[in-house]
């Protein structure tokens, strides 16, 4: 399992994830990369879920995303349509957090496109955890994207088993 979190706020918008990666209760690595910058760093993504189901996710909108290179929203919802259709990705037990500098999308496990209202979401097992500290933190603090990011992942891994503290955030400034 995992944690991803992202937070947009003044104009930059940060996407991190720690690196646990777990079989069963046994950690398995302690140091991966769950966060992919795509389309020459215009688009960073964030995934959870089985490994090889979320790569085979991320290598698809990645496809999508070169068919529909200045909208992302679109290539996601191509993807999620092919995913509701297609038998071998109705299957696949993976989510994915995707920003570009002036969207932000959730794309579910059941293929769905989702856009938050307040520019916060997270997913994984400790997501509930860090989306709480991240809601919390940009409601009451002068803290950055960046910096709520890393903090929230912060407390999410002193709650979460399958949260570590290795944290990697990548940010994005806003073009609009």
């Amino acid at each position: 399992m995992t944690t991803i979190l992202t937070v947009r706020k003044n104009g930059t918008v940060a996407i991190g994830g720690d690196g646990q990666v777990t079989l069963g209760d046994s950690i398995m690595k302690a140091d991966a990369n769950k966060i992919r910058k795509l389309l020459d760093g215009k688009v960073v993504t964030g995934f959870a879920g089985s490994t090889a189901d979320a790569f085979a996710l991320l290598e698809r909108f990645e496809i999508k995303l070169k068919d529909f290179p200045s909208n992302v929203p679109r290539a996601a919802t191509e993807l999620a349509k092919e995913w509701r259709t297609d038998r071998a990705l109705r299957r696949l037990e993976a989510m994915m957090i995707v920003v570009a500098s002036s969207t932000t999308l959730l794309l579910s496990g059941t293929g769905d496109v989702i856009v938050p209202a307040d520019g916060i979401l997270a997913i994984g097992s400790g997501g509930n955890y860090a989306m709480a500290a991240a809601k919390a933190l940009s409601s009451h603090s002068k803290l950055s994207a960046n910096q709520i990011v890393k903090e929230s992942l912060k407390i999410a891994s002193e709650i979460d088993i399958y949260t570590n503290s290795n944290i990697v955030i990548e940010e994005l400034v806003d073009q609009e």
